[in-house]
């Protein structure tokens, strides 16, 4: 069985930075691991920093309504067997799509540098979101052979992507993803199921729900084919009992949320209905490119945005950012709006480079420049997902079901 760094989910941990109302104004960091010769009592001292990533997690885990927001930096952790991250970042998309225009010899598609140029790109910008951005603009007004080049090249790019994104085989392990389902999905019924939203098309969250036993309600039937019907989201699940007199609800179920869709997502053109097939060739995604702010208003990402700006609103929300880079305005925005007019939203913003994303990123500049004037609800928290699973407080005991299916788990993969 291929091993990953997810195998291991207690070794991880580091030098942790946080940065709150109580740190005044200052990034405060985790004390290093004790050094050979420190006595009993210097071991006992608390660390301050510690001591405020506790506080500020206990604090957002424990709100009655529970929203995440998730972007790349979750599905960083899943390595092929050479150590390297299967989950491609913007770059590596880049890299696959002017590694195939190079080297490929097809004299009926254009050339790599006539690709930039059709496109009008800047020179030496790699970024793959902006190049797709000037293809389909291109698009519009170019004729003839430069039009059909660079449909072509969107075409064929679109393809590159869809083949990077779907890199989940039946043998990785996402056991830091099953932690953290478990410390977040497993709420009191007094409290709201947890709402999980993704920017990602991977099916990570959903590959490790069904490993640990979670009920995953995403919008879709729960019939065959399964069928996108919005209404599904207010959907429970009980367990009946003979003597019941109110219903039990089970403990392992939230609500998942796909922002810019899914790998196994496709439309049906003859009903018009979206459904989910595995290994589609026509994924429904919004790809990288400026104009993701129009598609978010088709469905059924409208929808999710709806439910995303909706669960903003409401009173006595924590909202938890993980992996997410600010990038999307058509996300950025709504979270500003929210932490200014929703004065009962706690929000935390987690990524392992945000110290200095929050010096550059006019989002993220305004988050720690109301966490500077002393905003009690706001906080930041230098981490990546694998140092933050193992420091998340677990305030839900693991059930009997749990443990057996941890059991059997073990059993079978001997």
């Amino acid at each position: 069985m291929q091993v990953n760094r997810t195998d291991h989910v207690e070794n991880f941990g580091g030098h942790l930075k946080v940065k709150s109302y109580t740190t005044k104004r200052a990034w405060v960091e985790q004390l290093a691991a004790p050094t050979p010769g420190t006595t009993a009592a210097d071991e006992k001292q608390p660390d301050p920093a510690t001591e405020e990533i506790n506080r500020v997690l206990s604090d957002i885990i424990r709100a009655q309504k529970l929203i995440v927001l998730t972007g790349l930096g979750t599905s960083l952790c899943v390595e092929n067997a050479a150590g390297a991250a299967k989950a491609p970042t913007m770059g590596d998309l880049w890299n696959a799509v002017h590694n195939e225009y190079t080297n490929d010899g097809d004299a009926k598609r254009a050339t790599w540098a006539e690709v930039l140029e059709i496109a009008r790109q800047p020179a030496g910008n790699t970024n793959i979101e902006e190049l797709l951005s000037r293809c389909k603009t291109a698009e519009g007004f170019e004729h003839g052979d430069k039009q059909t080049k660079i449909q072509r090249f969107i075409a064929d790019a679109e393809r590159i992507i869809r083949t990077k994104v779907d890199f989940l085989d039946s043998s990785d392990s996402l056991l830091l993803h099953e932690a953290f389902l478990r410390k977040l999905g497993r709420r009191s019924t007094r409290r709201e199921r947890l709402k999980l939203f993704t920017t990602n098309y991977d099916r990570c969250f959903e590959h490790a729900a069904q490993r640990a036993g979670f009920v995953v309600m995403d919008g879709f039937t729960m019939a065959q084919p399964a069928i996108f019907e919005p209404m599904h989201f207010s959907y429970d699940v009980v367990r009946r009992g003979s003597n019941a007199d109110a219903p039990d609800y089970i403990e392992n179920l939230f609500q998942l949320y796909k922002i810019h869709g899914s790998i196994d997502w496709e439309l049906n053109e003859a009903t018009k209905q979206i459904v989910k097939k595995e290994k589609t060739e026509k994924p429904l995604l919004i790809y990288p490119r400026n104009t993701k702010y129009e598609l978010a208003f088709a469905q059924p990402y409208l929808e999710m945005i709806s439910s995303f700006q909706t669960a903003l609103r409401a009173s006595d929300t924590a909202l938890l950012i993980i992996g997410f880079g600010f990038n999307d305005n058509h996300l950025a925005e709504p979270i500003l709006a929210a932490i200014d007019t929703n004065l009962s939203l706690k929000v935390v913003v987690i990524s392992p480079g945000i110290e200095a994303q929050s010096a550059t990123n006019p989002h993220l500049q305004k988050i720690a420049g109301l966490i500077d004037q002393g905003d009690a609800r706001l906080a930041m928290l230098a981490a990546s997902f694998e140092e933050l699973v193992p420091v998340i407080p677990d305030i839900a005991a693991q059930t009997d079901l749990e443990r057996h299916l941890d059991r059997v788990r073990a059993v079978r993969e001997r």
